[in-house]
């Protein structure tokens, strides 16, 4: 399959198209069939950072597609079940591994194109609120500053 990496750290062009294997998805994981994939600021720190070291990695955090293969208990994500979400590198390819529980069912009143983008700022938040915060009904957050996408 087609994906895209780097030749070496550095700015934008240093992007290369590379050939691998599909990805075989573990136990918990989602194989997904990419439509289309985000550029974040996570990818472009991925992209420019000098600890990289050879091999390097297939790019990309955010993904929207369909589930090609469901290796987890979450019955939902049948096979061509539009998802969008986020993955641990490996977006910018042909097909990626997702962790199912970071998959976010994709409404037919969002587009694969909107939905790659929604991802990292969507989970980025709600986990801050939710999860670490521990935020419950009735509660009020006060935000003091919004910057970047998150």
């Amino acid at each position: 399959m087609r994906a895209i990496s780097i030749k070496h750290p550095g700015s934008v062009d240093v992007l290369e198209q590379i050939e691998v294997p599909v990805p075989e998805p573990k136990q918990g994981e989602l194989l997904i069939k990419v439509h289309t994939a985000a550029v974040n600021r996570t990818d472009i720190m991925k992209r420019e950072s000098v600890s990289l070291k050879p091999p390097y990695p297939i790019l990309g955090v955010e993904v929207a597609g369909e589930v090609v293969e469901n290796k987890s208990d979450i019955s939902t994500f049948t096979t061509g079940t539009k998802v969008y979400g986020l993955v641990n590198l490996g977006g910018y390819a042909e097909y990626a591994v997702m962790p199912a529980d970071r998959a976010i069912l994709l409404p037919d009143t969002l587009d694969y194109v909107s939905a790659a983008g929604i991802s990292e700022v969507f989970l980025t938040a709600y986990q801050t609120l939710y999860w670490l915060g521990k935020l419950q009904e009735g509660e009020t957050v006060l935000i003091h500053a919004g910057a970047s996408g998150v």
